[in-house]
């Protein structure tokens, strides 16, 4: 499994969200006026004999209206702690503040797996030291799944099974990660893509997926999963008629899911029609809305 390719993805299709998880206290101070932009790692490239140094997601944060200098987040992921080389990632963050004419830049380092890692760099003598480099490091496997598992941040809720969890919890938190991803991604062509990513690192076994099946037997074309019919359905300009029912009626199925588990209740039969006769972008709106109500009145309101 390509893991390297699979977080440069996440990370640059929502580069917010993962700065907000794997560098929570720098993230505290960027706004929703901020633009996020990916830089260019081709342009990093050097050989060193025969081993090429590539940055894996350089991120620039730019305020608009120039209130705060930009800042650079260099994010890369780990899979091996033991791999890990923080004399490599000097180089990197050297290169881009050089490229970038800049010094603000901060180093993010995402552990796949478990293990023990130099947290620090000192280069100096017994006087005085003359270098002195850290970083932001996150360690996924250490990180309880617990803690995410209502979370409204999408890089948390795709990553709750790289998280750590009792074996016997593995099911319930592959539920969560795929009503996540239904809840926080609307666009249909995200939502195949990070199935198939919850997928990979969920590895279900053949009982595990037994269970899962049977908790959603009536929702079987509602739970968006890459084995499941929701997966083929969605909304795609100048598809035919009845694949547009189709899709609005899995759509429907996914906010009455969505209702129930929220508010319990009252998401009871009394909304359904409600549900059944609004069209495809009201269906998608008010899923995007149940996460943050206050009551179902709220969603519809």
């Amino acid at each position: 499994m390509d893991h390297d390719q699979n977080f440069k993805n996440l990370i640059l299709d929502y580069p917010r969200d993962a700065i907000a998880l794997f560098a929570a206290a720098e993230a505290r101070q960027i706004d929703a006026d901020v633009r996020i932009t990916p830089v260019r790692q081709e342009l990093l490239k050097q050989r060193f004999g025969e081993r090429y140094r590539e940055l894996d997601v350089p991120l620039q944060v730019e305020w608009p209206d120039g209130r705060r200098e930009a800042i650079l987040f260099v994010i890369e992921e780990e899979t091996q702690p033991r791999n890990f080389s923080i004399h490599r990632l000097v180089h990197y963050c050297v290169d881009l503040a050089q490229l970038c004419d800049t010094e603000r830049v901060v180093p993010v380092v995402v552990f796949l797996h478990r293990g023990g890692f130099r947290q620090d760099l000192r280069l100096g003598s017994e006087s005085r030291d003359y270098l002195h480099f850290a970083f932001l490091a996150y360690s996924l496997a250490d990180e309880p799944a617990e803690r995410h598992l209502d979370s409204s941040n999408v890089v948390a809720r795709l990553n709750l099974l790289n998280m750590a969890y009792p074996p016997e919890a593995k099911v319930e938190v592959y539920d969560q990660a795929v009503l996540g991803l239904l809840m926080l991604e609307a666009d249909p062509g995200r939502r195949e893509k990070y199935a198939d990513f919850i997928d990979m690192y969920a590895d279900l076994d053949d009982n595990e997926w037994a269970i899962y099946r049977a908790r959603h037997a009536e929702e079987d074309d509602m739970v968006f999963s890459s084995k499941q019919k929701f997966r083929e359905e969605g909304r795609e300009e100048g598809r035919q008629e009845g694949r547009q029912e189709g899709a609005h009626e899995a759509a429907a199925r996914m906010l009455l899911r969505q209702l129930s588990l929220r508010f319990g209740d009252q998401a009871s039969a009394s909304v359904r029609s409600r549900v059944e006769a609004g069209d495809l972008d009201e269906l998608l709106s008010w899923s995007e809305r149940v996460l943050t109500a206050e009551s179902v009145e709220d969603v519809f309101r």
